[in-house]
């Protein structure tokens, strides 16, 4: 069978294994391999657009599809109703891609030079003040292999990656460090966003529009076993990272690792120097259990919640949700309310207007500062606006004691998050539902309940949950259930669902009644 394009897939022959790179109007949209991306029909390689695509496939394109340098397909096609030409551009116009861990983001290849240079200096400034501050920081990943292998940055990638070799070798000295490094840099005045107990993101404003990121990794030694954030672990000699070189990228001269291609090729193998943009590595099993459990924390929610928020920011249901005034109705009045996942802060809104003094909390920055927005628009003066993560329990933790010691108990407050969060999620919600309300208060859920389809919109950020699995997990943490209810309902777009759950639960107090002998 030949090549074919699909609303909904591509099709590739059987023959055709490997890396392929496909153009919307010669423009780099996406790469995959067929082996690892495809599933294996009697047709051919059946290989799925990336989810965060599919919505912006409407209109005309000549989709090109290359293997290595070889153009291997070409045909105009058209997705959707629409006659228009297909573009894909972010909302201040700028060509967009899918980057290699299957965001939507703007890329280098279609970055003017005087925007990638923009990229270096950012790059530049963030080594010289992590460097100044007394930390032994350098290029790594896409910058350094751009950079040894070209000496320019490689045109499918769209951020800018540094490393730091930590001065420890115990994991919790290493999160202790890279606190203190937060610190430092918002001193400094960046933006810093944490992605994990060892692992930072700051924000670089561009003139254009856009903030590139620049990911800062840390990397450390435990016993023999060399770890980099990111997922790599293996073996590499401290000889290799430190003292640090410099290269030179698009002319800049920056600091590298002491052996850059040593380091290259723990990072990415012994084939480093082809280019590949498909390329995702296969990081050791035990080293990645490690990680996790030293550094849990990786918030991979953020970023396709905060594309989403921004590109439908104008769409977004305003009005407070049916949910909302249905825990209105059975709270006593004053009631304190903290809104879980608050959005867009429509209901966190109506708490408000209440007299409720609603605390609002989200991991995405886009959904909190749209929050605080409203708030402010609406004359409150401090609106309480959090950042909360629960793939991170430190951050957990904080939120669980500081809500626990409240001057009246609060009520939580969550709509449709559960079925955002994995089950390890889903624990450390029921965590802090279980610190927060042990003096009183209640919780309150709504969810798309069930396994089955149709899936909640949006499809590629929700899914739906099983009513007796979260009963399972509240019990488990010491939650009582006081109400299930489960009927046709509204899901995060205010759609009608035909499932949708509703959970009312509390904790009671800790007994002070000790056996005498525990005593």
């Amino acid at each position: 069978m030949p090549f074919a394009v699909h609303e909904d897939h591509v099709l590739v022959p059987h023959r055709e294994r490997g890396v392929h790179t496909v153009y919307f109007d010669d423009a780099y949209v996406w790469s995959f391999s067929t082996p690892r991306d495809g599933v294996l029909r009697p047709t051919g390689w059946k290989v799925p657009w990336p989810d965060p695509l599919v919505p912006r496939l409407n209109g005309v394109t000549v989709v090109s599809i290359d293997r290595g340098r070889e153009r291997r397909f070409e045909q105009e096609v058209r997705f959707g109703d629409s006659t228009d030409r297909l573009r894909l551009v972010d909302r201040f116009g700028n060509p967009v891609a899918i980057d290699r861990v299957g965001h939507v983001a703007r890329v280098f290849s279609a970055t003017d030079p005087q925007a990638r240079h923009q990229v270096i200096e950012g790059t530049r400034q963030a080594l010289a003040d992590l460097r100044n501050d007394g930390y032994d920081a350098h290029l790594s990943y896409g910058c350094l292999l751009g950079a040894v292998r070209d000496g320019r940055m490689i045109g499918h990638d769209t951020d800018a990656d540094i490393a730091y070799v930590s001065r420890y070798t115990h994991p919790a000295q290493v999160i202790s460090e890279s606190y203190a490094m937060e610190r430092s840099l918002r001193r400094r005045g960046w933006q810093v966003v944490r992605m994990s107990n060892a692992d930072l993101k700051l924000m670089y404003p561009l003139p254009d529009g856009r903030r590139v990121h620049i990911d800062v990794f840390g990397a450390f030694h435990v016993g023999k076993t060399f770890y980099q954030l990111g997922g790599r672990s293996g073996t590499l000699p401290r000889s290799a990272l430190t003292p640090a070189g410099t290269v030179s990228l698009e002319g800049v001269e920056l600091p590298a690792p002491a052996d850059p291609r040593a380091v290259l090729e723990f990072l990415y193998g012994p084939s480093w120097r082809v280019p590949d943009p498909a390329f995702q590595n296969v990081d050791p099993p035990g080293g990645l259990r490690r990680i996790q459990g030293w550094m849990r924390g990786v918030r991979d929610d953020v970023i396709p919640w905060n594309e989403y928020v921004k590109r439908h920011r104008s769409t977004l249901p305003r009005k407070p949700s049916t949910f909302a005034r249905w825990v209105a109705g059975r709270l006593d009045p004053g009631a304190p309310v903290v809104d879980l996942g608050c959005g867009n802060g429509r209901d966190t809104l109506l708490f408000q207007r209440q007299g409720r003094a609603p605390v609002a909390l989200d991991a995405s920055s886009q959904a909190l500062q749209i929050t605080r927005r409203r708030l402010a628009r609406a004359g409150v003066e401090h609106p309480d606006v959090r950042t909360l993560s629960l793939y991170d329990r430190r951050s957990v933790l904080v939120t669980g004691a500081e809500l626990a010691r409240t001057e009246v108990p609060v009520n939580l407050y969550a709509r449709h998050l559960v079925g955002c969060l994995d089950p390890e999620g889903q624990d450390l919600l029921w965590l802090l539902c279980s610190m927060a309300l042990r003096r009183g208060g209640s919780l309150f859920l709504e969810f798309s309940a069930g396994g089955r389809r149709p899936r909640p919109e949006p499809a590629h950020l929700l899914t739906r949950v099983r009513v007796e699995a979260v009963v399972a997990g509240i019990t488990a943490r010491g939650g009582l259930i006081d109400e299930v209810v489960v009927e046709p309902g509204e899901d995060y777009l205010d759609q009608p669902d035909p499932r949708v759950a509703r959970i009312v639960a509390h904790w009671a107090p800790p007994t002070t009644d000790v056996p005498r002998e525990d005593r």
